[in-house]
């Protein structure tokens, strides 16, 4: 148990052994002795472990059935578990799914479980956490090696197909299996919660009851052992961050979910990050921060940033209908009742508003009076559209006279035509 503790070593116990007892065993014997005691325990060598300097976690094979009262369906909950090894204090929960999400969020309940964070977290090699099992670089999901970079600890995943790597856990999962799930097992659980608060107070019981071989208890280890040794938690939780890639598209947004975000417009064609949380949208480029907005709720929005815009673009964005209706008025009232009618029947307003801004761009070309002029005419003839504008100034209709109203003539007598008086009398 002393070399459980940070720090301690056999030479120095030695060394204290022999403060006491200055004619005992000289440091070859002592260690002899140690060797012997400690195969009694196991005839496998054990692995000493260091006071807080590892959390071993791993999912339970056994699962909890949850019952849905609305449906009666069973689903099965899989049970985390993460275990201190020079304590063997035990922290097990049940969760939604294996998924990453489930995952990282297990990670942070066991470490505010423990108090503290230890130097290394050994998982096994789950598709959650790690993309690429092996033996000397395993490559880790971004959002775990980031969820441990917040708390500072390192990642070290078990070798593949090396159980001694987290012989701890290994044995924590029988345990929670056997004394946990196994004493639950003729209940029935109607939500996660009902089944949390059970193993929960299982969880309790197994850390409080005395070890067959060795004394004190799981908690009463923790205490002395672990429990000073652990380093503090950071002042806020970890929030949960999903990873992906996606390419730039010509508009200079990224889709998410169904949803369109804005990056600066060099980096149409370029490959980014995106780091997504419940709130936020972060955009990286060679991991350098480039964008980051409020996460949008439904399908089909765009989330863009004026300042990622083009300068034609922006020039574009900063016109408002209102502001249009005023620039309208400045050219004239044609000009006036043309765009204002624009605006109002087309079917969907950003119709409208690119129809309007065409306009602008044709008194840019033609100047205001033969604007107004053209406007006339196409109000006259009830054509309000872009197009209809656009045609009158190129063919200089614009500087053609109005048509005057109809005249009002006669209808021409024609033998062939019946008049009142034949409909009256009934016909010939």
């Amino acid at each position: 148990r002393e070399l459980a503790r940070k720090g301690v070593t056999l030479q120095l116990l030695w060394w204290e052994y022999k403060q006491n007892h200055p004619d005992g065993l000289q440091y070859s014997q002592f260690c002899q002795r140690y060797r012997q005691w400690r195969s009694k325990l196991d005839v496998v060598l054990r692995q000493p472990h260091r006071a807080g300097e590892q959390m071993q976690v791993d999912f339970a094979g056994d699962t909890v059935p949850i019952h849905d009262r609305e449906t009666g369906e069973v689903w099965q909950a899989p049970i985390f578990v993460a275990v201190l090894p020079a304590s063997n204090y035990t922290f097990a929960k049940a969760y939604p799914a294996q998924d990453l999400r489930s995952w990282i969020k297990a990670h942070c309940d066991a470490l505010e479980f423990f108090g503290g964070v230890p130097e290394i977290i050994v998982p096994d090699n789950p598709k959650a956490g790690v993309t690429r099992a092996c033996r000397y670089e395993p490559d880790l999901n971004p959002a775990y090696q980031e969820m441990a970079a917040h708390y500072g600890a390192a990642v070290i995943p078990a070798r593949p197909r090396s159980p001694r790597d987290k012989a701890k856990v290994e044995n924590a999962v029988l345990v929670v299996e056997r004394w946990i799930l196994a004493a639950l097992r003729n209940h029935t659980f109607f939500s996660l919660h009902d089944a949390n608060r059970a193993i929960r107070e299982a969880v309790a019981r197994l850390n409080d009851r005395p070890f067959q071989k060795l004394e004190g208890t799981r908690r009463s280890l923790y205490e002395t052992l672990d429990k000073p040794a652990l380093r503090p938690l950071p002042p806020q939780r970890y929030e949960f961050a999903e990873w992906r890639k996606a390419k730039v598209n010509l508009d200079y947004h990224v889709e998410v979910d169904r949803n369109y975000y804005s990056v600066p417009y060099p980096l149409v064609g370029e490959t980014v990050d995106i780091r997504l949380t419940d709130g936020l949208v972060e955009i990286l480029h060679r991991g350098k921060r480039v964008a980051c907005h409020p996460r949008a709720t439904g399908r089909g929005r765009s989330v863009t940033q004026i300042q990622h815009m083009p300068a034609s673009h922006r020039r574009h964005r900063e016109w408002t209908p209102s502001k249009l209706r005023r620039w309208a008025e400045s050219v004239g009232p044609h000009t006036a009742q043309l765009v204002v009618t624009i605006l109002e029947e087309k079917p969907h307003p950003e119709q409208g508003f690119r129809s309007c801004l065409g306009i602008i761009h044709l008194a840019r070309k033609y100047g205001s009076d033969r604007l107004e002029a053209a406007a006339a005419r196409a109000c006259a003839a009830r054509t309000f559209s872009y197009s209809s504008v656009k045609s009158i100034l190129a063919h200089n209709l614009d500087q053609a006279p109005l048509p005057g109203p109809p005249d009002n003539q006669a209808t021409p007598v024609h033998p062939n035509l019946r008049g009142p008086d034949y409909y009256a009398g009934g016909g010939p």
